[in-house]
């Protein structure tokens, strides 16, 4: 596997921001990523934490605008932030909706021919960690942790829950907690995985829960009430399953948020906290 190439650094809170440039097997292009490190790793192994960012986003929404990084630097955990699809690819249609293709990869391995390159799912689950792992020797990839926010806020609950030896803990902001039920997800689960319902449940944290329901660590949520995509969002239908199974979940609605950056930047602390407890035992 190629080793990945700085790009871009910036100093923080006494750690570091850098971008990266790597060729992906998985999805056959060009992506970037960007770590931060916290002071501590300059002289130890830390923990990671990944992000998974929402429809439209790049690597960089994140980095910049969430305010991760001072507290991330005083509990030494590294973040990695990921890239939302694949790109430069040219896949006749990949840029024709927002919603769709380009910065839509709904973290799943899409089964039809015509997107085939979108995977995603493998991408942040294997190719990732093995390459942080082969060539980041300051990161401990076993002490990992998962979360992210719309689009990502479904990745992580679904990787997580799918992945449960593999991550301590789960948090997500205004996830897209049961996308078979959603214009989102029906739109992005009929072109990349076909029309057999089965399939798309495979990336459906509602449904999930239900299959993989020997979750230990509390799953925490953050949903503003003055969202104006819950009706895409649906966290209720995930409360629901959760309640009925006895799977820990601290759903907190949080009167007058919406869904932006400005949002998650107020409850990124507690995020990040609720990490470093499970990370740090």
């Amino acid at each position: 596997m190629e080793k990945p190439e700085e790009i871009n650094s910036w100093k923080m809170f006494e750690g570091y921001n850098k971008r990266y440039k790597h060729f992906s097997p998985t999805l056959g292009c060009s992506m970037k990523f960007h770590i931060y490190f916290p002071p501590k790793s300059s002289s130890q192994k830390v923990p990671v934490l990944y992000w998974l960012s929402g429809l439209t986003c790049t690597d960089e929404n994140f980095i910049a605008k969430a305010g991760a990084q001072r507290v991330a630097s005083s509990e030494g955990i590294a973040l990695v932030v990921l890239d939302t699809s694949p790109r430069g690819l040219n896949v006749e249609g990949e840029a024709d909706s927002w919603d769709f293709g380009v910065g839509a990869g709904f973290y799943l391995n899409a089964t039809q021919e015509k997107w085939k390159n979108w995977r995603m799912y493998d991408y942040v689950v294997k190719e990732i960690p093995k390459l942080l792992s082969d060539n980041f020797q300051n990161l401990d990839t076993s002490r990992a942790s998962i979360f992210g926010h719309s689009m990502g806020g479904h990745g992580a609950l679904t990787i997580y829950l799918k992945n449960l030896d593999k991550y301590k803990s789960v948090s997500a902001f205004s996830p897209i907690a049961n996308p078979i039920n959603c214009p989102w997800g029906q739109k992005a689960f009929s072109n990349y995985l076909g029309n057999n319902k089965s399939d798309w449940e495979e990336y459906d944290a509602t449904c999930l829960v239900s299959k993989y329901s020997k979750v230990s660590a509390t799953i925490l949520i953050d949903q503003g009430d003055a969202d104006n995509f819950l009706d895409q969002l649906m966290p209720h239908k995930f409360e629901e399953t959760c309640r009925s199974l006895n799977v820990p979940l601290l759903l907190r609605w949080q009167p007058g948020y919406d869904h932006s950056y400005f949002f998650i930047a107020t409850f990124m602390d507690d995020h990040i906290r609720h990490h470093a407890q499970a990370l740090n035992l």
